[in-house]
């Protein structure tokens, strides 16, 4: 990060300091510290800086899962808000251990793509996200707002089947590559798995919405909130009609990827305009409480959540979660 950008985050903390309401909310800010834009001296500034309108304790996450665990006990400690400082993935764990509870969940951007954080209103510059929390300190507005599950795992945004899980998955093997190149690393592992995999060999799979009639594809996503994801700047959106607030899900079933569909595909992915439901090869859903998703030629197929692999299956079902969550924003 240049060197101006982090005396910014110096002269935040000062700035707002001098203004500080009587009242300051007990903040827990959760690093991930491997997160693919968190430094040592990034995280200080940043606790530095939200100490002009908070009283902040940062504990930094050592293992797989341990977000949730420090979470759950902040809720249960009584802190106002808890802070994910980190990628998708720590928002993600951050976000399961605060389900059920009265404590609201915060971002601040240190991954490479920063889905959530984005949806929640918060800017995907460090600096600009930071501001932005010391600001909201004086207009606390915390609102409710739907997980999603699947297979009893809880989600925030998105998840998908077959081809979009087979990229995450072989970016996720190779987390040097993805650190160092992030979005582009992403855009060329689709074009091997795609041409690797999926273009003359795709597992066969078929969606079942609401109990209705079968959909048959080869790749499912599934959405809570829209956009699916962004390439860099750029919102890349699937199904349409999924909110944050709604407790429905949305999302879209690719019959097939043949060489000859994709090209349209990613193209009405990319478009501000051209809607991709409306694809030959694509059919959507949108208001759905429960969606199942099964193989039909017996092969596991890859799955994520939240840009996070979490394994191959053969069924995957799918609901919106009970139990709230509170974000702030």
């Amino acid at each position: 990060m240049p060197a101006a950008s982090l005396s910014s985050l110096e002269a935040l903390g000062d700035q707002f300091a001098l203004n500080a309401a009587t009242e300051r909310k007990r903040m827990l800010v959760i690093v991930n510290p491997y997160a693919t834009t968190v430094s040592d001296r990034l995280r200080n500034l940043v606790v530095y800086a939200l100490q002009g309108r908070y009283d902040v304790d940062a504990i930094d996450t050592e293992a797989r899962d341990h977000a949730t665990a420090l979470t759950r006990e902040a809720a249960g400690e009584g802190y106002d808000v808890v802070v994910a400082f980190g990628g998708d993935g720590t928002v993600n764990e951050a976000a399961n251990g605060l389900r059920g509870s009265a404590t609201p969940l915060t971002c601040l951007p240190g991954g490479s793509t920063n889905v959530y954080a984005r949806m929640l209103g918060i800017p995907n510059d460090i600096v600009d996200a930071t501001e932005h929390l010391l600001r909201i300190a004086d207009d606390w507005r915390p609102r409710q707002v739907h997980m999603a599950m699947v297979n009893e795992r809880s989600f925030l945004f998105s998840a998908g089947l077959g081809l979009d899980a087979s990229v995450v998955a072989q970016v996720e093997s190779h987390p040097k590559l993805k650190a160092r190149f992030g979005p582009y690393y992403f855009a060329y592992a689709g074009f091997a798995e795609f041409f690797g995999k999926y273009v003359t060999n795709a597992p066969r799979l078929e969606a079942i919405a609401d109990g209705g009639a079968p959909l048959p594809g080869a790749t499912v996503l599934v959405q809570k909130g829209d956009p699916y994801t962004y390439f860099r700047h750029i919102p890349i959106r699937a199904g349409e009609g999924a909110q944050l607030t709604d407790p429905t899900l949305a999302g879209i079933v690719l019959r097939n990827t043949r060489a000859t569909v994709m090209p349209g595909v990613l193209w009405r992915m990319f478009s501000a305009r051209a809607q991709l439901t409306r694809h030959r090869q694509v059919d959507g859903f949108t208001g759905v409480r429960e969606l199942l998703v099964r193989t039909t030629d017996g092969r596991p197929i890859p799955l994520q959540v939240d840009g996070d692999f979490i394994g191959d299956v053969t069924e995957a079902a799918f609901r919106v979660d009970d139990a709230p969550l509170h974000v702030v924003s």
